[in-house]
């Protein structure tokens, strides 16, 4: 069988994959970075998780999380689903309100 050519697309010059040399050169990037630069990278992961809860969203990966979120995949008429998403950023929230108030009610 006849060796295929790459892809062009996955071909980057300017970021080589790396060689043993480059391994055998690599360090931590707390060596090279320094301790300041740890500290200033996890205050900005903090921000940006802050950022991410003020959206609404619940930040993946990090502890305690009170109820984790599953995701569902249902089908719902395009009328239904248009009139949904015309209602603003963050229908999610209100769609999940809406139904914990029918289940509360016990109507579903």
């Amino acid at each position: 069988m006849p060796k295929r050519k790459p892809d062009p697309y996955l071909i980057d010059d300017e970021n080589p994959e790396w060689t043993e040399e480059d391994f055998k050169r690599a360090r931590p990037a707390r060596e090279v970075m320094g301790d300041q630069w740890i500290k200033d990278m996890q205050k900005l992961g903090e921000k940006r998780r802050k950022e991410l809860s003020a959206q609404g969203r619940k930040p993946l990966g990090r502890p305690p999380v009170e109820k984790p979120k599953v995701s569902l995949s249902l089908r719902l008429d395009a009328d239904v689903v248009a009139g949904v998403r015309a209602s603003g950023p963050g229908y999610n929230g209100r769609i999940e309100k809406l139904l914990r108030a029918a289940l509360a009610r016990g109507r579903l």
